[in-house]
């Protein structure tokens, strides 16, 4: 881009690097100058579209307003995000996926992750209410979603923020796997990690995203009772026959601490989908209590794992584990 010609004589591309402003010059990997033409090369890595186009205006202002420049070329480079793709299932509805991949995302984010979460169930999109992200719209740039930012550090994008409140999605195979192609292919910048909230079972979705977008790992959750396991056990099939590691199983709902008389029960029984995980070959990351301050928290939009709190830190040894996971695949 062009920028007006200025009085007087410059000069080289040494001076053009002295002059430019302090907070901008780490970024600079080469500048040359000839005939009044500037050109540098600027490295934008770890920046977002915004930042980086900011980043290109500021070289085009500050060195423009040079003596002696009369064009300036800018070149952004930046070095390719190495993103994980991590699916989070389940055989059956109601054991809680939601609430984990919701958590696990605001644990990776709290440690320091760049995290984004694709709520991929179409049908029933849970994740802008348990990231009080409901009252956030996307917008769009070159046909493509730019994903929401929740108050916890954690990139999203649903269908539920698309489509009015209460409304019913009633679609077809083709139509889902379409809106789950926009979710996953918008500008997701330099989220490192994206975790896929996946609806229920081992439907159209499911094959769509194992198909075209190939996670680098997924995470199966159960409730404890035989009847979850049962259905988990497809969810892993599923995942297995695609080629797509099972990072782990995790046990939700598993044990009760009475608030009266302190006493634990577990009413969905205890260890199942540990001895599952065992049985299968499988890792078991670890188990999430029934606990009514998870519910109240989720209700309100407000993760436990935004807090320190003992049922923060039941997500957060998963997420634990789930962080040397990647680092290690």
């Amino acid at each position: 881009m062009g920028i007006g010609p200025n009085s007087g004589a410059m000069t080289t591309a040494a001076d053009i690097e002295q002059q430019l402003p302090e907070n901008i010059a780490p970024r600079i990997r080469s500048v040359r100058f000839a005939d009044g033409v500037a050109t540098l090369v600027a490295d934008a890595s770890g920046l977002a579209r915004a930042a980086a186009a900011e980043l290109q205006k500021r070289l085009e202002e500050s060195v423009g307003a040079m003596d002696g420049v009369s064009e300036v070329r800018v070149a952004l480079m930046a070095d390719k995000i190495s993103r994980k793709i991590v699916a989070v299932g389940s055989g059956k509805g109601g054991v809680g996926k939601s609430t984990l991949t919701a958590n696990l995302a605001v644990a990776l984010a709290r440690a320091g992750r760049k995290v984004g979460v694709v709520d991929a169930d179409i049908y029933g999109p849970s994740q802008p209410m348990l990231l009080n992200a409901a009252d956030k719209r996307p917008m769009a740039e070159d046909q493509q979603l730019i994903p929401t930012e929740s108050e916890f550090g954690v990139k999203l994008l649903s269908m539920g923020q698309l489509v009015a409140p209460g409304k019913a999605i009633a679609w077809r195979g083709p139509m889902t796997g379409s809106a789950l192609g926009q979710l996953m292919d918008a500008q997701w910048d330099d989220a490192e990690v994206l975790l896929v909230d996946l609806p229920p079972g081992t439907g159209d979705v499911q094959l769509t995203m194992l198909q075209k977008f190939k996670p680098s790992g997924a995470i199966v959750v159960s409730t404890p009772q035989d009847l979850a396991l049962i259905d988990a056990t497809r969810a892993l099939d599923l995942f297995r026959s695609a080629g797509v590691p099972v990072i782990g199983l995790v046990e939700n709902m598993a044990g009760y601490l009475c608030p009266h008389c302190g006493q634990p029960s577990d009413p969905f029984g205890s260890g199942g989908a540990e001895a599952a995980a065992r049985a299968l070959g499988e890792d078991f990351l670890g188990r999430i209590p029934l606990a009514m301050e998870i519910r109240v928290a989720s209700d309100v939009g407000q993760p436990p794992a935004a807090n320190d709190g003992p049922q923060g830190e039941a997500f957060a040894r998963i997420a634990d584990r789930l962080a040397a996971w990647l680092d290690s695949a």
